[in-house]
C-alpha cells in the first residue's frame, strides 16, 4: 500500500496496527522518494491466518452424525 505522508499522519496509529496485524509493509512517498513501514520481525504463516466461521452448524452435531449407512469398506 502507497499512501502520502498526510494521509499517514491522519491514521498513524491504524495504519501502524494495520502492519502489526498483517504483516504487509507500508510505503509513504515524500518529497518524491519512498520509506516503507515494515515489522521487523515478519508473521508467521498460522499467524495470517484470518479467523473464518464457515460452518453453518454446530461443530458438536457433525461428531454424532451416522454415516455407517453410507459408508462401504474397500474389499480387496
Amino acid at each position: 500500500m502507497k499512501l502520502t505522508v498526510s494521509k499517514l499522519r491522519e491514521n498513524i496509529y491504524q495504519i501502524l496496527d494495520s502492519v502489526l496485524k498483517t504483516g504487509r509493509p507500508i510505503e509513504i512517498e515524500r518529497k518524491g522518494k519512498r520509506l516503507r513501514i515494515s515489522a521487523v520481525e515478519p508473521l508467521r504463516k498460522l499467524e495470517r491466518l484470518e479467523k473464518r466461521d464457515i460452518m453453518a452448524t454446530d461443530p458438536e452435531s457433525l461428531v454424532h452424525l451416522d454415516w455407517s449407512s453410507h459408508w462401504k469398506p474397500k474389499l480387496k
